[in-house]
């Protein structure tokens, strides 16, 4: 059997640099197909999908919001040529009822252990509509490698730059944040893969970076250790979503080769303060995700927060603009306040503002939103920061003699010999 595995287009933030990581969800999902299945895996970010192309059945992975339309788009056309589709994917599970429109099937939840009588109904000419898994999730010990080998591998580097590889370490969240739908899609309760599946896949991964993509690694402390802990030797760089600040996690995550990570910053509290340092006194760099708009948000508080990310030095920092995503506590209230101004999914991009704020107009928020990327990157350009970020992890492996220069355009980068403004 041909299956045609589809990743749709989607625009990058306005001021996000341009480049593209291997997506991680179809790669999963390819994994948890019987190995009768020959998958023909396309990103349509960096390729031309090729609809008259032989194939017996379609799948659309949809991770974003924006980019369900798009998937709509695809799934009609092979619909036009008597192809069967089934949808999958985060996007997907938020956009359940729209997508079944456009769909002969639809997935919710997780894949392991349930395709085989998928693709048995699809023999059959008897597909479900709707193949409903949310709140029957399988046992994660069947989580196994995702199959990398459907990538083509040579799309995704940036500038001739080594991308990182896309892993996960757990599922589920036992956090419930007002902007995220974590818990809806993989419900409240942590559910950590065995250590020592994580590792070996981690070990098995032709690349030296990877990302960890878990929504968050600080939800078990005990277990947290013992990841980096089996970690340390395979002397891999990497980055993540918040660990713990505790001194004992982050010197391990450190010796297990932390290079930085993505934190929330969402006041100018000394508690964020001292997280940012002890992060940065560990040698672990910090991306801060600064979302604007938020209910107690002023004009004012705004330009503060901008002022107080410069005085803390982050590495990097990414904007973006409250986005009430379904299945969100954001769009449960302001969907009930009727403050959403936009139900045109392609308006979700996160720099788009698409509801009324409550201390200024939406036009006001996008104009300071605006500001915030202007005022950040004022005096050191984004492109600087990040080659700064990139000589870090280049000389973390380059003392373990692990770093091999690509480029030699970059290998000059990394010293800041060819870096300009």
């Amino acid at each position: 059997m041909k299956f045609k595995l589809i990743y749709p287009r989607w625009a990058k933030l306005a001021r996000q640099t341009e480049f593209h990581l291997p997506p991680h969800g179809p790669v999963v999902f390819a994994a948890a197909l019987p190995d009768y299945v020959e998958v023909d895996f396309v990103d349509e970010n960096l390729e031309e999908l090729d609809f008259d192309d032989p194939v017996d059945f379609v799948g659309i992975s949809m991770m974003l919001t924006i980019q369900v339309k798009r998937g709509w788009e695809i799934a009609d056309a092979y619909h036009r040529r008597g192809i069967k589709v089934i949808f999958g994917g985060i996007a997907t599970m938020l956009h359940a009822e729209e997508t079944m429109a456009h769909a002969d099937a639809v997935f919710l939840g997780e894949a392991e252990g349930r395709m085989e009588g998928v693709l048995a109904d699809f023999r059959n000419d008897s597909l479900q509509t709707l193949y409903d898994y949310l709140d029957r999730r399988p046992d994660i010990a069947l989580v196994g490698p995702a199959r990398r080998d459907i990538l083509k591998r040579e799309l995704y580097n940036y500038k001739g730059v080594q991308m990182v590889d896309l892993v996960h370490a757990s599922r589920g969240c036992r956090f419930n944040c007002y902007p995220c739908a974590v818990s809806y899609l993989g419900g409240r309760v942590f559910r950590p893969r065995p250590v020592e599946k994580t590792v070996a896949e981690m070990a098995g991964i032709d690349n030296n970076r990877l990302f960890v993509v878990d929504n968050s690694l600080a939800q078990d402390t005990a277990w947290e250790k013992e990841l980096f802990r089996e970690m340390i030797p395979l002397k891999k760089k990497w980055c993540s979503h918040p660990i713990e600040d505790k001194p004992e996690v982050l010197d391990l995550a450190a010796q297990a080769g932390a290079w930085y990570v993505y934190q929330a910053v969402f006041d100018t509290s000394d508690y964020i303060k001292e997280r940012i340092k002890r992060y940065h006194d560990h040698g672990i760099g910090v991306e801060g995700t600064i979302l604007l708009g938020l209910d107690s948000h002023t004009e004012e508080s705004i330009r503060r927060l901008i002022d107080f990310l410069l005085e803390i030095e982050l590495d990097l920092a990414e904007f973006t603009v409250l986005t009430p995503f379904p299945h969100t506590k954001a769009y449960d209230e302001l969907h009930r306040q009727q403050r959403i101004l936009s139900y045109d999914w392609n308006d979700y991009t996160a720099d788009r503002v698409v509801y009324q704020p409550k201390n200024m107009s939406a036009q006001r928020l996008q104009e300071l939103l605006d500001y915030a990327w202007s005022s950040f990157y004022q005096q050191e350009s984004q492109r600087i920061k990040m080659v700064k970020l990139f000589q870090r992890v280049v000389k973390k492996e380059m003392a373990d003699q692990t770093y091999v220069p690509r480029d030699r355009s970059l290998a000059g980068q990394a010293f800041g010999r060819t870096v300009r403004p």
